[in-house]
């Protein structure tokens, strides 16, 4: 008996040591806006950093979809996710408030979308009307919302007044769908547009911008209202210190396409949930 209980024990040590490691990692995923290698070659030195300040092990798990961003988050499959304005309005929807943004992008107090075409009888956005158009993601911010609130109120309806629309499921998708000739125009985030164009992989002479939407509140890391609020300090204090005069936080900050991080708010997101609602995006 005496060597039973001693093995239950020891057996039972080694469990709760093993569950205690489990529950050290740390599970972050992103809305797959770009490609899966891109979104983890944006990451790594991100998740090593954040490794250091929290002082467990950082995981990025890819989602398929924007959905399952969403659902990974509040079904507590995943820690934190990179959403997008409309995916995070969604998430708070689907979650009933229990999930919060903690930390933005300078750049995403006033994030744009471009509108894109090879074609020289397009020069606004009511001669759109009879072509064909690619969003990036259903679920996008800048690849289908915002372009949508912003077509609507031209007068232009996607649904009806466009010869055909598709969706690419990511921004350099879109590019490559207009260049490729694929559909006549489309539309996709200002930083994924700038940051083709600064690798070259644009070609300027046959790919324009023809419109720039007015700016919006977008992108926000977010995670679950019950987490440790110890943790969620040491994780938003951790994006606030990254300073681009160091060096190591600088690649950090560059690969995430950000000058800096800063708080952020629920409320900041108002405006995206009534566009959402105003195009019968959101019920």
């Amino acid at each position: 008996m005496k060597n039973f209980v001693r093995v239950a024990l020891t057996v039972s040590t080694f469990l709760i040591a093993g569950l205690a490691q489990a529950q050290q990692v740390f599970r972050v995923s992103a809305i797959p806006d770009e490609a899966p290698t891109e979104l983890q070659r944006k990451f790594k030195p991100l998740g090593s950093y954040l490794e250091q300040k929290l002082g467990m092990k950082v995981e990025f798990v890819p989602v398929t979809d924007y959905a399952a961003s969403v659902e990974g988050l509040i079904n507590n499959k995943l820690d934190m996710v990179w959403f997008g304005g409309f995916t995070f309005v969604q998430a708070k929807a689907r979650s009933g408030g229990k999930v919060i943004p903690l930390v933005q992008r300078e750049e995403d107090e006033q994030f744009k979308s471009v509108f894109i075409t090879t074609d020289k009888s397009i020069n606004k956005l009511e001669d759109l009307k009879g072509k064909t158009f690619a969003f990036g993601s259903e679920s996008s911010t800048s690849g289908h919302l915002m372009p949508r609130f912003y077509l609507l109120n031209a007068n232009v309806n996607p649904d009806t007044d466009m010869k055909r629309i598709a969706f690419s499921g990511a921004h350099d998708a879109t590019v490559a769908a207009v260049s490729g000739g694929k559909v006549d125009a489309g539309a996709l985030n200002i930083s994924v547009w700038e940051k083709l164009i600064a690798q070259g992989k644009v070609d300027r002479n046959a790919l324009r911008v023809f419109y720039t939407t007015p700016g919006y509140f977008d992108y926000n890391w977010s995670v679950r209202s019950d987490m440790d609020p110890a943790l969620r300090k040491k994780l938003t204090d951790a994006f606030l210190a990254l300073d681009k005069n160091d060096p190591k936080a600088k690649e950090i900050l560059d690969l995430q396409r950000a000058s800096r991080f800063i708080p952020t708010k629920a409320e900041n997101y108002t405006s995206i949930e009534k566009a959402a609602q105003q195009a019968g995006l959101l019920k």
